[in-house]
C-alpha cells in the first residue's frame, strides 16, 4: 500500500510548491492527478518515486519510507528516453538482467505482443515512431512488474488517436500483474478513461482539492452518458479549484471535451 502522510515540498528559492498532501492507495488501483499548472503534481510524483526530497511529511511503500528512488516503484516520462544504444526488445528486458535469459525472452517478448510491436523486436529506437517509442518505455517500465508504476504525462505529445491506442495498451499491460498506478495528466478525458479516482489539485501552493470517484466498469464507453458525466463533475471540480466563479452552463462541458489547462 502506498501512503503519502502530510507531504510538503519548498524548494531552495522558497517557492512553496506542495502543502501537506495526504492520501492512501492500494495496491492495484489508479489513481489521475489532474489540475492547473504549478499546482506541484509533477512534484507530487517525484516525492513518490524517491527522485526528490519531500520538506515534510513522508512517502510510505508498505510501512517503509521512500527516500530514494526504489527497486518497486517504477516511472514514465513524458519523452520515452530510450537507451539509443539498444534494440527495442534490449530496451524492455534492460531492468532484467538478474533474470534467467529464457524468462527474460519471454517477459520481452510477452509485452512486445501485448504492446503490438513484435515485429520491432531487433530495430533502433530512431526508427520508431513517437508513439511507438513510448509503447516501448512503457513496456519497459512494466516487465520488472513493479509494485508501483508513475506516469508523469505520458502521452500528452501525441496525437489524439495514438493516445487513446496507447491508453488501451497500458491497461492491458497492467491487466497482468496489477501493480498500482499514479497517473499525471492534463487530459481529462485520459483520466476518465483510466483511473479508479481522480485527485483534482488545487494550486499555490500545490494540495489536494477534490476526490472523484470514477464508478465505471472497464472496458470504459467514451461515448456513454455515465462517461460523460464523469468529465463533467472532473472539469466542474478544476473550476472549483481555481476559484473561478460557475456560470449556470459551466456545469456541462462542450461535447467531446478532453483538455483542460
Amino acid at each position: 500500500m502506498l501512503q503519502l502522510e502530510g507531504v510538503g515540498k519548498t524548494y531552495p528559492n522558497n517557492v512553496h510548491a506542495l502543502a501537506g498532501v495526504s492520501f492512501t492507495v492500494a495496491p492495484g488501483e489508479i489513481v489521475a492527478i489532474v489540475g492547473g499548472s504549478g499546482c506541484g503534481k509533477s512534484t507530487m510524483l517525484r516525492a513518490i518515486s524517491g527522485l526528490d526530497t519531500a520538506s515534510r511529511g513522508r512517502v510510505m511503500l508498505d510501512g517503509v519510507a521512500v527516500t530514494a528512488p526504489h527497486e518497486r516503484i517504477g516511472i514514465v516520462f513524458q519523452e520515452p528516453r530510450l537507451l539509443p544504444w539498444l534494440t527495442v526488445a534490449g530496451n524492455i528486458g534492460f531492468g532484467l538482467e538478474h533474470l534467467p535469459k529464457a524468462e527474460r525472452d519471454t517477459r520481452v517478448a510477452k509485452a512486445l505482443e501485448r504492446v503490438g510491436l513484435a515485429e520491432k523486436a531487433g530495430v533502433w529506437p530512431r526508427e520508431l515512431s513517437g508513439g511507438q517509442a513510448q509503447r516501448v518505455a512503457i513496456a519497459r517500465a512494466l516487465v520488472p512488474r513493479p509494485e508501483v508504476l508513475l506516469l508523469d504525462e505520458p502521452f500528452s505529445a501525441l496525437d489524439a488517436f495514438t493516445r487513446a491506442d496507447l491508453q488501451e495498451h497500458l491497461l492491458d499491460l497492467w491487466a497482468d500483474s496489477r501493480p498500482t498506478l499514479i497517473l499525471v495528466t492534463h487530459d481529462v478525458e485520459e483520466a476518465v478513461v483510466l483511473a479508479d479516482r481522480i485527485f483534482v489539485m488545487q494550486p499555490r501552493p500545490g494540495r489536494l482539492f477534490e476526490e472523484i470517484v470514477t464508478g465505471l466498469p472497464r472496458p470504459r464507453d467514451r461515448q456513454s452518458s455515465r462517461f460523460d458525466n464523469a468529465k463533467k463533475q472532473v472539469l466542474a471540480a478544476l473550476d472549483r479549484s481555481m476559484a473561478r466563479p460557475l456560470r449556470d452552463d459551466e456545469n456541462k462541458a462542450p461535447e467531446g471535451a478532453a483538455l483542460w489547462w
